[in-house]
């Protein structure tokens, strides 16, 4: 109980700062004094449980958020600042230090101390938990992610990519990472993009060979560091304005125009290709470029090469061969609205759907075994689709009936075709189609 007490004598000077501020009673003080001190008794027993010190911290910052808004209200007078100002906010921290240290493996308690930091604005504060958090969890991918957008917040992208290269290293594996990797090194681009529009600064057009032969200057190659790791990593790339800054002249403004052409972010998702030649990495990298605000001619060419690497890498992957016909299908869409009916009349829907299903089909006829399974997905997704137009549906059942009828076909194939070529009420994309 010697604990208890030393903590009662602690928040004397607090207590006694709040009354005479008028922000708290002495009867509210008198309350707050016996909530504390059942919170201390339950944090020195034998065995506390994390969710004490939970509770505990959730007090303090109801606590807070009480103190800021009667004295906004109240209009008080800025003064020097005092105790109060600043103690129940340390005494958050403090509850978060104590739990820590009991519960030094919890990730999740990590991440909310981190949290808490940043919504106080204790920038330095973050900076050392984060660092402290990474030296006992340097698997934990959320942990580099959320400490390099720390940094980003703060102007400091050479510092963010530094954790993130860091990160990399030890979770290689980690689609997030690589994800997160791309986002910061598009931001970077964006950002400059439009620095340089409003200082007026023009960019010159040059070769896609001799953008990117300007960026490798700036890249580490990859290093394969035994099997299972193959580690992408760029060391000392510097910001654009940097780089033009160092070299001048022409091939400063060439090795400006080779990033802001995404030479680094291809280099970047090459990279990641190499060290996670998965379809999930090549999926969450395509939301990202598709959902980031930057130039469509900058999307446009990380599209371009990310499909490129993904033909290169997983070619013989039936879900990343959909996924290569589909790519039209999926820009169309992702322009549309929730509404797609206009959308799936139009002859550039039209196309790319035929497209999509000529590709797929014949890929089934190359490896019958591996795609059938993927173009019955394909052709059930778009036969079931309401605002598709009828006879796009006869189209889709017929191509599918073709195949389905070759002698070697397999028995998914001609499930499907029954499925969809059968009357049945209540579904809205069943047709039936000749003989």
């Amino acid at each position: 109980m010697e604990r208890v007490q030393f903590q009662q004598e602690q928040m004397l000077a607090e207590l006694k700062d709040l009354v005479q501020k008028s922000l708290f009673t002495q009867s509210e003080v008198k309350q707050i004094v016996k909530k504390r001190t059942q919170f201390e008794t339950a944090l020195v027993r034998r065995i506390p449980k994390k969710s004490d010190f939970l509770r505990y911290a959730a007090y303090e910052m109801n606590l807070e958020q009480l103190r800021r808004k009667r004295v906004e209200r109240l209009k008080l007078e800025k003064t020097a600042p005092s105790i109060s100002d600043y103690a129940l906010v340390r005494r958050q921290f403090q509850i978060f230090e104590r739990a820590l240290k009991k519960f030094k493996s919890d990730v999740g308690l990590w991440i909310q101390y981190i949290q808490v930091a940043k919504r106080e604005g204790a920038r330095t504060l973050v900076g050392r938990i984060t660092a402290r958090a990474l030296q006992l969890h340097p698997k934990t991918p959320a942990l580099y992610i959320i400490a390099a957008s720390h940094e980003l917040n703060h102007m400091s992208p050479s510092a963010a990519r530094a954790l993130l290269q860091r990160g990399l290293r030890l979770n290689a594996d980690s689609v997030d990472m690589w994800r997160e990797y791309v986002r910061m090194e598009m931001n970077f681009i964006e950002g400059m993009r439009r620095r340089w529009t409003v200082l007026g600064i023009h960019e010159e057009n040059n070769s896609v060979g001799e953008a990117e032969m300007i960026a490798e200057k700036h890249l580490e190659p990859i290093v394969d560091d035994g099997p299972g790791e193959v580690l992408a990593v760029e060391t000392g790339i510097k910001p654009p304005e940097e780089v033009a800054a160092e070299k001048g002249g022409d091939e400063g403004e060439r090795a400006r125009q080779a990033i802001m052409d995404g030479a680094i972010v291809k280099s970047v998702i090459s990279s990641a290709a190499k060290a996670l030649p998965r379809l999930s990495l090549f999926s969450a990298l395509e939301v990202l470029i598709r959902s980031y605000p930057c130039q469509e001619r900058l999307r446009t060419a990380l599209l371009d090469h990310l499909y490129s690497d993904l033909k290169d890498t997983l070619s013989g992957d039936p879900q990343a061969v959909k996924m290569l016909a589909t790519r039209k299908l999926r820009e169309l869409t992702s322009q549309g609205d929730s509404d797609n009916s206009d959308l799936t009349e139009g002859e550039e829907f039209i196309d790319a759907l035929r497209c999509a299903n000529e590709s797929l089909s014949t890929a089934v006829g190359a490896n019958s075994s591996g795609m059938a399974d993927v173009y019955v997905e394909f052709i059930e997704e778009w036969c079931r689709l309401p605002t598709l137009d009828p006879s796009l549906r006869v189209y889709l059942v017929a191509s599918l009936k073709k195949i389905a009828r070759q002698p070697n076909a397999s028995p998914s194939l001609r499930a499907a075709h029954l499925r969809l070529a059968s009357p049945s009420k209540g579904a809205p994309g069943i047709i039936t189609t000749s003989n």
